[in-house]
């Protein structure tokens, strides 16, 4: 089959790799009809990770069942289906609790696994033809009946989405309160549509891309052009000085300053200062435990000069990790199909999996109008 695979930093094609089969009765094996790339794919294509040549990325994953293990019970061929991007297996301590983003069975020695995802297990990512799903009556969502009209919709429930979603639930974010979030990139952009959806009196979103503002403005949130000045002083002045209630970070380790320059640190410090005293920060954007090509020391152990005195001194709190995209996804999934949400709004390309590397490109040197882009394997 044909798939996007990783060759070294910034170098990706679309090569011919081994078709997956079914390995274990619980497998079933996916048609891809529709797979994104993330802004965290981008870590890895920029050679930020230890991610390995040679393995398909792909996390983001929606198509149709094709072949079914014999020990599936639920899910049938020619189900449409959307996969989280979280591998859990259903059984474990954690993925009992719904923490499927920490699951301990399916990356042995490690809490959590994905697809195509460095450090994530031996999973093979979904930027292909098919993709073999493991334990697959719990990780498929099968998709309604408007699931190709809204094929486009319903992809982003494999990650951005939930992701978005999560950022908010962590920060606690109730009716009526105001929420900051730090990146319009995709995620940052499901989090301001989740806040809207949440019932935010503001939602203030910060970037310094000019297409990714609009979008964010479009979707309701008070745009914050971090190129005109200090973001959290522009969030400060246009709450009278008090700050948001919530906050999130939706950007990650790789974040830069108003300058451009990366700071690892940068959003972080600023959440705590644009954030009220006793607010709360959600916190999806990827942190890793280490980054040895990072520009700083600190920063390549994993680490950041992290202002926890001001932090303390605001009793604030702060929730972060992967989302565990089980524990929403299905209600997600409802708001999509009775018309409350719409994540495709953000989409600018839709590209056949051949016109990959291009995409890679353009996505990762932020190119103006490059906000989401989706690959069509079957086109």
């Amino acid at each position: 089959m044909k798939a996007v695979v990783y060759n070294g930093p910034r170098d990706v094609s679309v090569s011919e790799v081994d078709d997956p089969r079914i390995e274990k009765p619980t497998d079933v094996l996916i048609r891809l009809t529709t797979t994104n790339i993330c802004g965290s794919d981008l870590h890895m294509y920029e050679g930020r990770t230890s991610f390995e040549k040679g393995k398909v990325f792909g996390h983001e994953n929606l198509g149709e069942v094709i072949e079914v293990g014999s020990g599936v019970d639920r899910i049938r061929k020619g189900d449409r289906v959307c996969m989280p991007f979280n591998v859990g297996c259903g059984f474990c301590e954690n993925c009992e609790k719904g923490l499927t983003g920490f699951c301990l069975t399916t990356n042995p020695g490690t809490a959590g696994a994905a697809y195509g995802f460095a450090e994530m297990g031996p999973w093979q990512g979904g930027q292909a033809e098919f993709l073999r799903v493991p334990y697959a009556d719990f990780n498929c969502l099968k998709l309604p009946d408007d699931a190709e009209e809204k094929e486009e919709d319903y992809v982003m429930l494999s990650d951005i989405f939930p992701t978005g979603w999560h950022g908010v639930e962590l920060s606690g974010l109730l009716p009526g309160e105001s929420i900051a979030i730090y990146g319009a990139g995709p995620v940052g952009l499901m989090a301001a549509h989740s806040a809207e959806i949440r019932g935010a009196s503001q939602i203030f979103v910060v970037d310094s891309q000019d297409d990714r503002l609009k979008l964010a403005e479009a979707i309701g949130a008070i745009p914050i052009d971090m190129r005109e000045g200090d973001p959290a002083q522009q969030i400060l002045d246009a709450t009278n000085g008090r700050g948001t209630d919530r906050g999130v970070e939706a950007v990650g380790y790789q974040c830069c300053d108003r300058h451009g320059k990366e700071r690892s640190n940068y959003t972080m410090n600023c959440l705590v200062r644009s954030t009220r005293a006793t607010g709360g920060i959600g916190v999806v954007g990827v942190f890793i435990p280490e980054d040895p090509n990072a520009p700083e020391e600190l920063e390549k152990e994993g680490k950041m000069a992290f202002d926890f005195g001001a932090f303390w001194f605001k009793g604030q709190k702060i929730g972060t990790g992967q989302c565990n995209v089980k524990a929403y996804n299905r209600r997600l999934m409802n708001l999509i199909e009775h018309g409350r949400a719409r994540p495709s709004q953000i989409i600018s390309h839709r590209l056949p999996l051949d016109q990959a590397p291009d995409a890679y490109r353009h996505f990762d040197a932020r190119d103006d109008g490059w906000t989401k882009v989706v690959l069509k394997p079957a086109a």
